[in-house]
C-alpha cells in the first residue's frame, strides 16, 4: 500500500441531526433514571447526569442551527 496517497475527503454530516438524537437518547435515559431514583433503585445523580446532556445537546442543536 503507497503511503503517499492523500486521505480522503471529510464526510459531510448534518450536526443539527447529530444534536437532536443525542438529546433524544439523553431523554430517553432521563427519563429512566427519574423513575428508577423515585422507585428507589438509584439516587439522583445518573438523572442530574442526563439533565446535563440534555441541556448541552440543546445547546449544541443551537449552535450547530446557526453555522447551517
Amino acid at each position: 500500500m503507497p503511503i503517499d496517497q492523500p486521505p480522503p475527503p471529510p464526510v459531510e454530516v448534518d450536526l443539527t441531526r447529530v444534536a437532536v438524537v443525542g438529546s433524544a437518547l439523553w431523554l430517553v435515559g432521563l427519563v429512566v433514571t427519574t423513575v428508577l431514583a423515585l422507585v428507589g433503585t438509584t439516587d439522583w445523580v445518573p438523572a442530574a447526569v442526563c439533565a446535563t446532556g440534555v441541556a448541552l445537546g440543546g445547546l449544541a442543536f443551537r449552535w450547530a442551527a446557526r453555522r447551517r
